[in-house]
């Protein structure tokens, strides 16, 4: 692994949740003058090759960044080997991904919002069967939790 972090989000479809994550880090990070890879993923095949969830693309909008470009992956085995740290936006996708983790993983696992103090344990809700509301609600935990992670990652 580099000496550049590196971190990928994960959730079910990766077009809500985890693209939402992945760029606000990478909006924090550039604002902390920090170098950070981020990338975000799946753990189910649905959407893969599509592009973000157009609510999520919005919201990222309304923050001045463009995800449209974003295109959706499943979560693979060199991921483990690959990243320093994988973040699960909830305990779900958290199991599974120790279900999935290769004995030769490194990767830290970690669920997004135990990064942010007061909502330790909590899951990012799923805002995908509801409406706008809920993606700007995402926003607001993904991006508590990237300002949290870019302050972990500058003190390591």
């Amino acid at each position: 692994m580099s000496n550049v972090p590196s971190v990928l989000f994960v959730c079910l479809g990766n077009i809500c949740r985890s693209p939402l994550a992945e760029a606000a880090l990478r909006h924090e990070a550039e604002r902390a003058g920090l170098e950070v890879i981020a990338d975000s993923a799946g753990t189910g095949s649905w959407h893969v090759g599509k592009g973000p969830d157009p609510r999520s693309c919005a919201e990222a909008a309304r923050h001045g960044i463009d995800i449209h470009s974003y295109r959706a992956r499943q979560v693979k085995a060199q991921d483990f080997r690959r990243f320093d740290r994988i973040v699960a936006l909830d305990a779900s996708n958290l199991a599974d991904l120790r279900r999935l983790a290769p004995s030769d993983g490194e990767a830290r696992l970690s669920l997004l919002l135990d990064h942010v103090p007061g909502l330790e344990g909590q899951d990012v809700a799923d805002p995908y069967y509801g409406g706008p509301e809920g993606f700007e609600s995402t926003w607001e935990q993904v991006s508590a939790a990237a300002r949290a992670l870019v302050a972990e990652l500058k003190a390591r």
